[in-house]
């Protein structure tokens, strides 16, 4: 038993000696890894000398100006500002030259009535003749007075009569003033008047009513007046 075990014990560093004597073959290369991640960065290093010698750079001298260039485009609008306060009375300007006055506006008319015949009833009374009709403003065919400058008129009327007489002063459709006299002698003479503003276009007149007593002959004429007081 002892024998045996000797042999086999020097069997097995037989086959190990020679195990080790004999090259081993080289293996299969590895798989690359997988790439590292990026380091962090250092520190700020500290600011470097100047350059000196060929290596130092000169601040060049100041280049002449460019030629303008092109206009460009306009831009866009802003927005509109508040309004500024206000500013320092300005020196009194001089004198300007003389001017010649204003146009004054002028509107008046007086006619009379010839026609011996009575007006007819509830009528416009018509004057034919004229003593003075500036601008033609009274018209003898419709015996109406047509306003061209606006402002206030005074408006009056005389009228020899031989029987009762009642004449209403008219603007357009309004009754201004009714006035109404009995004859008490056989020659009389009645009158009346007032003022009244006038837009342009309006037309003033004399109409009768039941009693149309106003005649007009050569020796007892009654007329109509009106002109203008103040323009506005």
């Amino acid at each position: 038993m002892l024998c045996g075990a000797v042999v086999l014990l020097c069997l097995s560093v037989a086959v190990l000696s020679a195990q080790d004597s004999c090259p081993a073959a080289p293996g299969m290369p590895g798989i690359p890894g997988l790439p590292g991640r990026d380091g962090r960065d250092g520190p700020k290093g500290d600011k470097g000398e100047p350059a000196s010698g060929l290596m130092a750079s000169k601040k060049g001298r100041v280049g002449e100006p460019g030629s303008e260039g092109a206009m460009g485009k306009r831009g866009v609008s802003g927005e509109p500002g508040g309004k500024g306060e206000l500013g320092t009375a300005g020196e009194p300007g001089e004198k300007g030259e003389p001017g010649e006055s204003g146009v004054v506006e002028r509107a008046a008319f007086s006619v009379v009535r010839i026609n011996n015949d009575y007006p007819d009833r509830t009528s416009i009374i018509r004057f034919t003749k004229i003593i003075t009709n500036l601008n033609d403003d009274y018209d003898t065919q419709t015996g109406r007075f047509r306003c061209r400058v606006p402002g206030t008129y005074f408006f009056v009327y005389h009228a020899s009569m031989d029987t009762n007489l009642c004449v209403k002063m008219k603007l357009g459709d309004t009754v201004l003033a009714s006035f109404c006299d009995h004859r008490r002698k056989p020659k009389q003479v009645t009158s009346g008047g007032l003022a009244v503003y006038m837009s342009r276009g309006q037309e003033v007149f004399l109409e009768t009513s039941d009693y149309r007593g106003m005649r007009g002959n050569p020796k007892a004429y009654s007329v109509f007046t009106g002109f203008l007081l103040q323009a506005h």
